[in-house]
């Protein structure tokens, strides 16, 4: 698949410093409490049971989980809404950014402010979407010819092998079947998650690269920014 990007490689291998750690968790608990809204049992909700995996891959605590999935009976549970919004960046990079928000009055202005601050703008809705597919998206430790073809014999759309591992592109619906079957055959799976994955990939280098990396980061860190996707090869 043409829309790999060397920034999501980046951010998945930095270490997760404990700094950060909290601010990490309660981005996947607003995402918890979101999904349990259309159920509290992830057999039945797969949507819940694609986000408990990511806390368990974030060694999130199980206090916090259970607390999350209660918020959904709360009234700041009921207040959190999810919103997508499109944005460009330096170099004409486009740009993808979820939210989980009890404020959109708070986060749409923080979001504008730190593009605005990097050289980024807010682009209207639709506008850099298309260059967008949602897909599941696998990342193991393991690599080599077995894990590619369990991959693919599970239904995997694409497998390429990178320096630590091997990312596993698959079907949105495809995705919990795929990790299962890379679970069960002993691979070691550090993410499994729902992603824009860009149709093609936009070349920076020098300066351009500088800002386009330092603003991506600078959405990732804000507090209700719950992922960002990006063109940026």
């Amino acid at each position: 698949m043409s829309g790999h990007s060397k920034w999501a490689t980046t951010k998945r291998q930095k270490a997760v410093v404990d700094a950060k750690r909290g601010a990490l968790f309660t981005k996947i608990g607003n995402q918890i409490a979101i999904a349990a809204r259309s159920g509290t049992d992830p057999a039945m909700n797969p949507s819940l049971a694609m986000v408990l995996e990511k806390a368990r891959l974030a060694n999130m605590p199980k206090a916090n989980i259970e607390r999350a999935i209660a918020r959904v009976q709360s009234k700041e549970g009921a207040a959190l809404v999810e919103e997508v919004y499109e944005a460009y960046g330096p170099g004409g990079i486009g740009i993808i950014i979820e939210v989980a928000t009890d404020n959109k009055n708070r986060t749409m202005p923080d979001v504008r402010n730190a593009l605005t601050k990097n050289g980024g703008r807010m682009a209207d809705p639709g506008s850099v979407m298309f260059q967008f597919e949602r897909k599941g998206v696998i990342f193991i430790t393991d690599k080599g010819d077995d894990p590619m073809m369990i991959a693919l014999d599970a239904g995997a759309e694409d497998v390429v092998e990178e320096d630590d591992g091997t990312e596993i592109t698959t079907a949105p619906s495809d995705l919990m079947k795929i990790r299962t079957a890379l679970v069960d055959a002993g691979m070691n799976v550090t993410a499994a998650e729902l992603k824009y994955v860009a149709n093609n990939t936009v070349e920076l280098d020098g300066e351009d690269l500088e800002k386009a990396e330092k603003l991506l980061d600078a959405i990732d860190d804000l507090d209700d920014v719950t992922a960002v996707h990006t063109n940026l090869g």
